[in-house]
């Protein structure tokens, strides 16, 4: 799959793995180069940690950004509770502003952020989900932060 998407010689947004550390993430970008593309980005969305928890480890990140890639932080998908849902995955969406002024104080290139007009009744994600009316505000803050921050 890797082969294959590399050879499409578009950006590839690829994903760190819960189960994955961040000097692992190198092999995956030697593979897309050794299959042509040089044009990765790669996402942070957090680890498995315990049973139904994720975390950011924000050494991680760092760590990722040493690989000269452009690093994108997805934080709904860090904000997930694998497994503390009835049906779906539990979330703590009401912290995606910390995580994501967190994410961009690193410098990072972007944001993964899912926002639904009523995340309670979203068939996914919805407990990670930023409440559409709530993203205006999010993106100001955050936004200031990222200024801040790529300013010095």
């Amino acid at each position: 799959m890797i082969k294959e998407a590399c050879q499409a010689g578009k950006p590839l947004n690829i994903k760190k793995g819960q189960f994955l550390s961040p000097d692992q993430m190198k092999n995956i970008i030697e593979k897309c180069n050794n299959f042509g593309n040089d044009q990765v980005m790669l996402c942070e969305r957090g680890t498995s940690f315990g049973y139904d928890n994720l975390i950011v480890d924000m050494l991680g990140m760092s760590k990722l950004k040493s690989f000269n890639c452009p690093v994108i932080f997805d934080v709904t998908h860090s904000l997930q509770l694998p497994g503390q849902g009835k049906t779906a995955a539990g979330g703590r969406g009401e912290q995606a502003e910390d995580l994501a002024k967190a994410g961009v104080s690193l410098g990072i290139a972007g944001l993964f952020i899912e926002v639904h007009p009523n995340p309670e009744e979203a068939l996914c994600d919805g407990p990670s989900a930023t409440p559409l009316h709530e993203f205006e505000s999010l993106l100001e803050k955050v936004n200031a932060v990222d200024q801040a921050v790529k300013g010095l």
